[in-house]
């Protein structure tokens, strides 16, 4: 399966568009939160970065062999998530065989999400990600790593990441709201210095899936 994903990844990366998804997950937590915050960070890469991503991005549940036809799948909320053992199966082959999830706590989903992405990587635990990695550095610059786009609690946004041989497959952005910040102007009255930075480090997230 390995070596079918890898060879499907090269052929979608290289032909005239991409395709990612929103995780449709269960447990009753708002999977659906944000729905104009991939688009639009759809929008901002594929004038930026010269991504050619179709501008709606589908949706996926975590257990469809669908989860393979998608480079990169994220996810988002507020509360409950829940894993079934066919879920975490899948999740588990899609991120070891080339896949990429990407999971942005939207304020109140951290309690949940951590039991569940143990449930994919039991003997693997989370770890930040520095500054200095490739993640913060192309094509823009976070010197100081993930950028802070909502105060919620006030504690510092911190990246954290799930490697598999070497290779990063699973973000984690705490205490940053991405997609708050990738939504349209007038659901958070962001000012566009914020909503540019939220959306320079999706295309940091986007361009580091597609190029390495």
């Amino acid at each position: 399966m390995k070596k079918i994903f890898y060879l499907f990844l090269l052929a979608s990366m290289n032909s005239f568009s991409q395709e990612i998804a929103l995780v449709k997950y269960s447990g009753g937590g708002d999977w659906y939160a944000n729905p104009t915050s991939l688009p639009n960070l759809i929008k901002y890469c594929n004038a930026n970065i010269n991504t050619k991503i179709k501008l709606k991005p589908a949706t996926v549940e975590p257990s469809s062999p669908d989860l393979f036809s998608y480079p990169f799948v994220h996810m988002t909320g507020h509360g409950n998530v829940v894993f079934s053992e066919a879920d975490v199966s899948n999740l588990r082959n899609y991120l070891t065989s080339g896949g990429f999830l990407h999971i942005d706590d939207n304020y109140g989903m951290n309690e949940y999400i951590r039991k569940e992405i143990k449930k994919i990587f039991p003997a693997t635990d989370l770890v930040e990600i520095p500054a200095n990695h490739l993640l913060f550095q192309k094509p823009n610059l976070f010197a100081n790593g993930l950028p802070k786009i909502h105060e919620h609690d006030g504690k510092r946004p911190q990246a954290f990441g799930i490697f598999f041989e070497n290779r990063l497959v699973l973000l984690y952005t705490y205490e940053c709201d991405l997609g708050d910040g990738w939504e349209d102007a007038e659901v958070n009255n962001d000012p566009l210095e914020v909503r540019e930075k939220a959306l320079k480090m999706g295309a940091n997230i986007l361009n580091y899936i597609f190029n390495n």
